[in-house]
């Protein structure tokens, strides 16, 4: 990845860590996404798996929910979604689903990644959508800051 491309983004990883924070805070795994449109925030939010009890919360699909209100479009052609954790199979559909130009993640995930590492939905010449995927911005923050809260988590004896 271009020193450019991790510069251009490297703002809105930072607004995505501070979701991620606000999730861990409430007691959530620590993962953020915002989703920008024309250089703007539109929607941020946090994973509330937990907090909602709902297996969907994950922070991109509640930040593609928010967005998707404010534009009055199911379609987010033109938008870019950042999040901090790489998408799962659910969140890496909802965002082909979506229409999103580009995805910016940080840190990889080895055991459920569906964009580069399991799987290559986001880039799959089977489906009707691709996009422009952008990976490692801010990675070892980010996975410090999962790393943190499972080893906090483990301690107080939480699985």
């Amino acid at each position: 990845m271009s020193d450019h491309k991790t510069q251009q983004y490297d703002a809105f990883m930072v607004a995505a860590l501070d979701q991620a924070h606000k999730g861990g805070d409430a007691g959530d795994v620590p993962i953020g996404a915002v989703v920008v449109c024309h250089g703007q925030i539109i929607a941020a939010a946090h994973n509330r798996r937990i907090i909602d009890a709902d297996p969907t919360a994950h922070a991109e699909i509640l930040a593609i929910r928010q967005a998707a209100a404010d534009l009055g479009d199911w379609r987010l052609g033109g938008c870019t979604i950042v999040v901090t954790l790489e998408p799962c199979c659910m969140c890496a559909g909802a965002i082909i689903l979506a229409r999103i130009d580009r995805l910016v993640y940080g840190a990889a995930d080895p055991k459920a990644g569906a964009v580069d590492t399991l799987y290559q939905i986001c880039t799959d010449r089977r489906l009707n959508h691709r996009l422009e995927v952008i990976a490692g911005v801010r990675a070892d923050q980010c996975a410090a800051l999962l790393a943190n809260f499972f080893s906090r988590q483990r301690a107080m004896g939480k699985k």
